[in-house]
């Protein structure tokens, strides 16, 4: 199965409304930089949560591409429109993409 992708290039900026961000990092990762739209549910719970993930079209995301890519094929085989960022948070960070923290420190990809 061909997973949807797109790479940072290909994403607007700013985001468009009603595109839905997924992270599915770790919460360590998340705490320290995240998309500020996104929705926080790491990869191995995708599973049990997959009704937090609104319908409509998500952007997936981790650090550089691969968990996000085995979420875009899992949510693309429940019938969820999904694509991959190639490149993941870390081709966000180096973009200039704006991110938000959740701890005391700048925002970062970890």
């Amino acid at each position: 199965m061909q997973i949807p992708t797109v790479a940072i290039s290909g994403v607007p900026d700013p985001l468009p409304e009603g595109l839905h961000v997924l992270d599915v990092r770790e919460q360590v990762e998340w705490d320290h930089g995240h998309i500020d739209t996104a929705i926080h549910i790491p990869l191995m719970e995708l599973p049990d949560r997959l009704d937090e993930v609104p319908d409509g079209q998500t952007l997936v995301v981790c650090k550089v591409g691969g968990r996000s890519a085995q979420a875009t094929g899992w949510l693309a085989a429940q019938g969820r429109a999904a694509v991959n960022l190639d490149g993941g948070m870390l081709d966000w960070e180096a973009a200039g993409r704006p991110m938000v923290s959740e701890t005391d420190h700048p925002p970062q990809v970890v």
